[in-house]
């Protein structure tokens, strides 16, 4: 009976240790847990003790797992199976093929069985989204108010929305400003202008991509009542990684542009290029610039020019100032060429991979 009782206590207390995974360092340390997920940066694991432990792949020399692990390789291939480490390899066992050896420098992903249909829901959510799925974006707000012998507000928005997926991209976009003031008595508008747009990408290849434009413009104090401009072309991703993006792009447009006194059509050339720059650990630069050469009316052109700053304050919020240039070559009688809209203030983010 005393036989017994020993027994099943050694049971009780060996049994997490029998049946955990157990990670060894470097250095000679022993963590035991669940192993969660690694991208062969850094390794998940779950303990009793400190919750989840993230530890440096590199630091990694022994994995051995009770439970079933799935292990992506650089060749795209998922093997499912316990592992243990020998050497600078894992040997997984798997039921179909016995142990298979994956060199741990060609380990992608290791993930359990939970992770890994999370993995496989995220993937098929990108290859096969709704319409409703992938957003990502910010709102922009900037203010300024004056008050005393005059009063004057300004106030400034826009909004950034894009839809990516593996094999197109739609993006939206608006901004708007709005200035106002009072002296002596009298009121005045001093500026109103609304700006949106969309745009549709489709990838023809990892470099190269069709798109095209609906883009819409008002501006009061040019006597702009819209501008509607509808675009199509090429592009192509000159530089594309996690930190540097630039996009070069040529195309046609057709202009229809209806002001206070006379309305006018017309063809355009489309030359532009998108950039952007991520930099420190929280701040971000883009930069736009399209030049629409005129086709009816040689020897006329638009251009439009929009920069901007992003620092992040939390998760959520960041700041940012952001400069845009419209330039008109032929204006009304009477009007100038340039509007020039400069604006500060705070931006909201939503969605994954908001920039």
């Amino acid at each position: 009976m005393k036989r017994a009782r020993l027994a099943v206590l050694l049971v009780v207390v060996l049994a997490p240790t029998v049946f955990a995974d157990q990670i060894t360092l470097k250095n000679g340390d022993r963590l035991t847990g669940t192993i969660i997920t690694s991208d062969a940066k850094t390794l998940v694991l779950k303990t009793e003790y400190a919750d989840a432990v993230t530890i440096k792949w590199d630091f990694v020399q022994q994995i051995e797992s009770s439970q079933p692990l799935y292990v992506g390789t650089k060749g795209g291939q998922v093997i499912v199976g316990p592992v243990t480490t020998s050497e600078s390899k894992l040997a997984v066992a798997t039921k179909e093929s016995g142990s298979v050896a994956v060199a741990k420098a060609d380990v992608t992903s290791l993930r359990n069985a939970e992770e890994q249909k999370k993995a496989e829901a995220a993937l098929e959510r990108l290859q096969h989204p709704s319409l409703a799925d992938l957003w990502a974006g910010s709102l922009d707000t900037g203010l300024g108010l004056v008050r005393g012998n005059s009063q004057s507000s300004n106030f400034t928005f826009g909004l950034n929305a894009v839809r990516a997926t593996t094999r197109d991209k739609i993006s939206l976009y608006t901004t708007s400003a709005f200035a106002s003031s009072t002296v002596n008595g009298v009121s005045a508008t001093n500026a109103q202008s609304v700006a949106g747009g969309v745009r549709y990408d489709l990838n023809v290849s990892d470099k190269a991509f069709a798109f095209g434009t609906v883009d819409l413009f008002n501006d009061r104090f040019q006597d702009l009542d819209l501008r509607t401009v509808l675009g199509a072309g090429g592009g192509y991703h000159a530089i594309k990684n996690a930190r540097t993006t630039l996009d070069l792009l040529v195309g046609g447009a057709f202009n229809r542009e209806f002001f206070t006194t006379f309305n006018r059509s017309s063809a355009e050339v489309l030359l532009g290029e998108t950039f952007t720059r991520k930099f420190l650990a929280s701040s971000a630069f883009n930069e736009a610039l399209f030049f629409y050469p005129n086709l009816s009316y040689t020897g006329n052109y638009r251009s439009t020019l929009s920069m901007g700053l992003v620092t992040k304050l939390t998760k959520l919020l960041s700041w940012q100032t952001s400069f845009n240039d419209y330039y008109l070559s032929n204006p009304p009688p009477g009007k100038k060429a340039n509007d020039l809209l400069f604006s500060t203030g705070l931006r909201l983010t939503f969605g994954s991979g908001a920039k």
